[in-house]
């Protein structure tokens, strides 16, 4: 609407839901409005990783900054794109983005320490801004510290830079994945050192959410490359067979009861309120006011999908400080909700109280008037992640426990298959992943053929399910933290942090620590 302010609400990486995506392809509203009771059934979508940092999500554009401050330089290197093929076209190049800070390295004749981060589902400056452990611990370990974009995301986009065209057909992003992605840095690390005369220079990778996932692969498909790997919140055992689908909800259901049963009763009661206002006369235009929705587009289904993103990504980035990883928020914002929730002043109006704590999530700035249901924009460059959640990121998640915070919906993997095909015309491949990298009986296995990794988790992170949370060997560790929030272990640190997450920063710096340490006798041996 002209001259409102408004909040672009289209979320989804690990972040939109892949589900909500396929939904909100068709935009006409008397559509929607007719199959508003199958999108109230199916309010609880699959949420695919990420975020990064697992579902890439629509963030605000000023999260965003650029390096004016001199914490790293930019730099791209010529990238092959088809690291397992030898037909002409694999032969390929494109410019691949990575972000470096020599500023504390203590150089190539100290065989000083070079840490990478494997970059996630999105704009790499965005995750390197909010990685501030590692730049913390740089003047420590005399670090060199390289950030690396993964291929199809921000500035490292194959087929000349030309995202349309790249993303334009499946013979083209097809040579998006996990896989061609750790491959890359593989090259480009060797290169690297190679260019700074570092063999001997120590490698160590950090990643948070997918960038996680991706760091405790690399270390396990590339262990000549890099000698450990700091993976937070890094849902390796997401997958199909290996946890319960209803895992991801009933950790959200758990932050918020915990802050307030009544809390939890609003909104596990509200979703049937909302569904039932919206098929009275006029109840959807109750429902526009009660919640500030922009004058353009309503439906009962695409309001419970903007509620339930507030309350997932909430709980995700329940951190013990404020932060503006995904949107501007206060310390511990679902305790905030709940008490908006819980606040008297607004009686026994049950939209009035979901409003004011989506408020908290989507507005807490206080500058924007009205909230957009229908804006697809997509300013950090995440869209990719439709096409991963196509081919080998098969994180299902959905239930029918009665507790259960959302309403019940039960994951269909046909219903996956049936979009993909429309979408690209492909099937995915639900069990590529732990083919590829392990999963079942993945302490049996890491402790035989694993080492140097460490697995942070925090219990509040609803990605927490699919973590590693108990210790496998003596080098491959888990560092859990029952108040813990999504990769809040890699974030930068403040004054009032916690006891408990300066001493968890602790931990992963001894444990880095001995690896290196155990690294520089190996080699004067």
């Amino acid at each position: 609407m002209m001259g409102e302010k408004y909040v672009g609400t289209r979320q989804g990486g690990i972040g939109r839901s892949f589900e909500e995506d396929s939904a909100i392809l068709d935009t006409d509203e008397d559509k929607h409005n007719r199959r508003v009771g199958t999108e109230l059934r199916k309010v609880y979508f699959s949420y695919c990783f990420s975020y990064a940092g697992f579902i890439p999500i629509r963030f605000p554009s000023s999260a965003l900054s650029s390096d004016q401050n001199g914490l790293y330089r930019t730099e791209f290197f010529t990238q092959i794109l088809d690291h397992f093929n030898y037909n002409p076209q694999s032969y390929q190049t494109f410019q691949q983005r990575y972000l470096i800070n020599d500023s504390y390295w203590g150089g190539a004749s100290n065989k000083a320490p070079i840490f990478v981060y494997t970059g996630n589902e999105g704009d790499i400056e965005w995750f390197t801004q909010n990685t501030g452990f590692m730049f913390e611990t740089a003047p420590y370990f005399k670090a060199l510290l390289v950030f690396i974009e993964h291929r199809f995301y921000g500035k490292s986009i194959p087929f000349g830079g030309n995202k349309d065209f790249a993303y334009g057909n499946s013979s083209r992003i097809g040579y998006l994945s996990s896989t061609q992605a750790l491959a890359d840095y593989a090259t480009l690390i060797l290169d690297l050192k190679n260019n700074l005369s570092a063999a001997d220079s120590p490698v160590v990778v950090f990643g948070g959410s997918y960038g996680g996932m991706l760091g405790a692969w690399f270390r396990m498909k590339y262990p000549h490359v890099a000698i450990g790997a700091l993976a937070s919140s890094a849902p390796i055992l997401q997958f199909l067979d290996l946890v319960s689908p209803e895992t991801f909800n009933d950790i959200i259901t758990r932050d918020f009861r915990s802050e307030s049963e009544n809390c939890y009763k609003v909104i596990k009661g509200s979703w049937e309120q909302i569904q039932e206002t919206s098929e009275i006369p006029g109840g959807l235009e109750i429902l526009r006011k009660s919640f500030r929705i922009c004058e353009n587009y309503i439906s009962s289904g695409a309001l419970t999908n903007w509620l339930r993103t507030s309350l997932v990504y909430t709980a995700m980035t329940d951190y013990p400080t404020p932060s503006n990883f995904l949107n501007p928020l206060p310390a511990y914002p679902v305790r905030k909700m709940c008490e908006a929730i819980d606040n008297p002043a607004h009686g026994n109006d049950t939209f009035s109280k979901l409003y004011a704590a989506a408020n908290i999530f989507y507005n807490y700035s206080g500058s924007a008037t009205c909230f957009d249901l229908s804006d697809g924009s997509d300013p950090h460059g995440l869209g990719g992640w439709q096409w991963q959640a196509c081919t080998e990121m098969i994180m299902p998640e959905g239930g029918s426990n009665e507790l259960s915070i959302f309403p019940a919906y039960e994951w269909k993997y046909e219903d996956r298959v049936s979009y993909c095909k429309t979408k690209y015309d492909i099937e995915p491949r639900p069990h590529w992943i732990t083919t590829e990298f392990g999963g079942h009986a993945i302490d049996r296995v890491l402790k035989r053929s694993g080492s140097n990794i460490i697995f942070f988790n925090g219990l509040r992170d609803p990605w927490s399910g699919g973590g590693v949370l108990n210790n496998i060997s003596e080098s491959v560790v888990a560092i859990v933290a029952k108040q813990g929030a999504h990769h809040v272990d890699l974030r930068f640190s403040t004054h009032d942090d916690p006891k408990w997450l300066t001493d968890v920063r602790k931990q992963e710096v001894d444990i880095i620590s001995t690896w290196i340490s155990q690294y520089y006798q190996d080699l004067t041996q």
